[in-house]
């Protein structure tokens, strides 16, 4: 069988009307006077299944080319709506199954979210506690979540929202624990350290009624204190108070707070000093030698002992004035010196307020007075009177200076008092 040459054809359909919606169209040539009984469509270079067509011989044409249209007739409709509703229920299909993996990545970014927080519970010593309650709040809980420490001592709590949450743990025995505040980001895997337990304290509490403390009562308990001041841990500073609002001395303490000094072995120590200091300095109409040692340190203590007693212990019980002085220990460094100065014209009463010092000047008045009877008859007379008072005055200004800026800071006991 010859080979025909398919040319596609876009003239005028002329067949029926039940044609018209038929598909493309062929042309085929042959040679004049041959017939066409048999035949293949072509498309596009690829053989195709017979179809059945109507072929019309156009005589008129000089090129006695034989031209036939093939069409394709139309699938039946019940066929064709079987096709349409299959492409309905696949569309449909494939919009659930979007639908279902989006609703599946949701659930999983959804269980992606939620933390975790965990932890063990153990004593002071390292040992794990089993059955210890741990319960854990936030903002984020509808009500506390409570767990039991497993055998391991170990506790968890699952699918947690972001936020902020604390632990707390009790066990019998122990004393209860509080975590700090733990703040859970998305997805995060918390774990909670310092979980230990200590051993829970018995508290007693114990009521004592008691009176309020009678004036003697304070005044000796005043007198122990001061016993325990010493320069150095050794030397006596009992005349110095660092309680501002220290209670007032009685009659008995002030005698015995002079005592304590005035018979202190280190007071006879001192002495001994002073008087080999003014046999140096040929202090006194005394001779030298251990003759004029011994009378310049009888000299020295009984100065001394009628100053402490009269200015320490008569005249503060007779005028009820306080002997001590009181540190002030904070102010600016003018207004202590002040208060130094003036401290040796002005002292506190037994009633707490400000007095002319009648008792240490008196002591000193007196201490110089009586020191007329034994003092070489060169070393006599009202002037020496008067000049061993002005002398005493501002010895004794300079102790009260040396114990606010000096003496206390080597007097034991002075900073746990003030």
């Amino acid at each position: 069988m010859r080979a025909y040459d398919a040319v596609t054809s876009r003239k005028k359909n002329i067949f029926g009307s039940k044609h018209r919606r038929a598909g493309p169209s062929w042309e085929l040539s042959k040679p004049t006077g041959s017939g066409l009984k048999n035949y293949k469509c072509l498309w596009r270079g690829k053989p195709r299944k017979k179809h059945r067509g109507t072929a019309i011989t156009d005589n008129t044409a000089s090129s006695s080319r034989l031209r036939l249209r093939i069409c394709f007739y139309r699938l039946p409709r019940s066929m064709e709506f079987l096709l349409r509703t299959l492409r309905i229920w696949m569309l449909i299909v494939a919009v659930i199954a979007m639908a279902t993996g989006s609703l599946a990545q949701d659930n999983n970014a959804t269980k992606a979210e939620t933390g975790y927080i965990t932890g063990t519970v153990t004593d002071v010593q390292g040992d794990v506690l089993v059955g210890a309650s741990v319960v854990l709040q936030g903002p984020a809980l509808k009500g506390p979540r409570k767990v039991l420490s497993d055998d391991n001592g170990f506790f968890g709590f699952k699918q947690l929202d972001p936020g902020t949450y604390s632990v707390s743990i009790t066990a019998q025995g122990f004393a209860s624990w509080t975590s700090p505040d733990i703040i859970l980001k998305p997805g995060q895997y918390a774990i909670v350290t310092g979980a230990t337990l200590h051993i829970a304290e018995a508290l007693t509490t114990i009521t004592v009624a008691s009176t309020a403390a009678s004036p003697e009562e304070l005044s000796a308990e005043q007198v122990n204190i001061l016993e325990q001041q010493r320069v150095f841990g050794l030397i006596p500073n009992f005349y110095v108070s660092y309680d501002q609002n220290a209670p007032p001395l009685t009659a008995k303490s002030k005698f015995q707070l002079a005592a304590k000094v005035a018979f202190n072995p280190v007071t006879f120590v001192g002495v001994g000093v002073v008087a080999a200091a003014e046999q140096a300095g040929d202090h006194m109409d005394y001779p030298q030698g251990w003759k004029g040692f011994g009378q310049r340190y009888g000299t020295v203590y009984a100065n001394g002992l009628t100053d402490i007693i009269v200015g320490g212990a008569i005249l503060p019980s007779l005028l009820h004035q306080d002997p001590r002085y009181f540190y002030q220990g904070t102010g600016t460094r003018r207004s202590r010196i002040l208060h130094s100065i003036r401290s040796t014209f002005v002292c506190k009463g037994d009633n707490g307020r400000l007095q002319p010092n009648y008792s240490t000047m008196g002591g000193d008045l007196a201490s110089a007075a009586i020191s007329n009877a034994y003092y070489p008859a060169s070393n006599r007379g009202v002037g020496f009177v008067f000049g061993s008072f002005l002398l005493g005055t501002g010895q004794r200004a300079a102790a009260n200076l040396a114990q606010e800026f000096l003496l206390s800071r080597f007097t034991h006991k002075a900073r746990n008092q003030h």
